[in-house]
């Protein structure tokens, strides 16, 4: 199935709802909102899974996250996990559709499609999935805001409300060694990923993984904002002499809690995945 509107009183098992969200009307009926997909058969969650990650492309050519051939997202193939779809190496990431996608293994050798995948991208990303069995998909791209902070001896702090999902939750990858085509290379990044939904990659960018395409696609997305946001904030208080205002330790693990899991971020993907599926129906083809 693909859509996914169920009755907000009976989400999956041990999902909460949204920060703020209702689940009955006056009455006590039950409301309607997005929730994770069922399937009917592993191809239909495969075509799923590869049209969300068509969609992530297209929302982060909206959002300015292309740079040339830079930028992968992966996820990992319903039936064959140890296997994850990429996109081809040099389309440009608004015009990726689900049978432009390329399957490679482990080992990075594609096993299904018949387009070139960039180095870098099997380097990390192959490292990455095979560190973390609980993800299913990874995002990473040159976005100008993750990479000027990636350049600074700083990390993400808890200066927004938005910037609390990532609270203690961000890890570092302190060197740089030029563009990341050593297998070596990507497990110390894995490494440094450890249990975390974001890594800083020093003088590079950023990387984001989640449960989902649609949350590692939103994580990588909010991370890029909040990273502007504290840029701008860090800015502004030079002009002012006094350091922005952060957010207390206790204030901010609760709002992680809060913004922060895998649901609330597979949720804020929705409406983007909403409008590009509407407006762009060719990433179905």
């Amino acid at each position: 199935m693909t859509m996914t509107d169920r009755p907000a009183a009976a989400p999956v098992a041990a999902t909460p709802l949204p920060a703020g969200a209702a689940s009955a009307d006056a009455a006590g009926r039950p409301l309607r909102m997005a929730m994770p997909p069922e399937f009917a058969s592993v191809e239909e969650e495969r075509a799923h899974r590869k049209a969300k990650l068509a969609a992530a492309f297209r929302m982060f050519s909206r959002a300015g996250l292309d740079e040339g051939v830079a930028g992968h997202i992966t996820v990992r193939d319903p039936a064959a996990p140890d296997t994850f779809w990429v996109n081809p190496f040099g389309m440009h990431f608004s015009m990726v559709r689900s049978s432009d996608l390329v399957r490679v293994d482990e080992s990075g050798a594609v096993v299904e499609g018949d387009r070139a995948v960039n180095g870098a991208a099997i380097a990390i990303h192959c490292a990455v999935h095979a560190a973390r069995p609980d993800v299913q998909a990874a995002a990473h791209a040159h976005g100008p805001y993750g990479k000027t902070l990636s350049c600074l001896e700083t990390t993400i702090e808890p200066l927004t409300q938005d910037a609390c999902a990532f609270y203690e939750d961000v890890g570092v990858y302190d060197r740089y060694s030029g563009v990341v085509l050593d297998p070596e290379e990507g497990r110390r990044i894995g490494a440094a990923l450890g249990p975390h939904k974001a890594v800083i990659l020093r003088n590079h960018g950023m990387l984001t993984v989640g449960a989902s395409v649609d949350s590692a696609a939103w994580w990588f997305l909010t991370l890029e904002r909040t990273a502007q946001a504290q840029l701008a904030a860090y800015a502004a208080a030079a002009g002012l002499g006094s350091p922005p205002r952060r957010i207390g330790p206790e204030e901010a693990t609760v709002t992680r809690g809060q913004v922060g899991y895998e649901f609330a971020g597979w949720f804020q993907f929705q409406p983007i995945w909403e409008r590009i599926s509407r407006d762009q129906p060719d990433l179905f083809d």
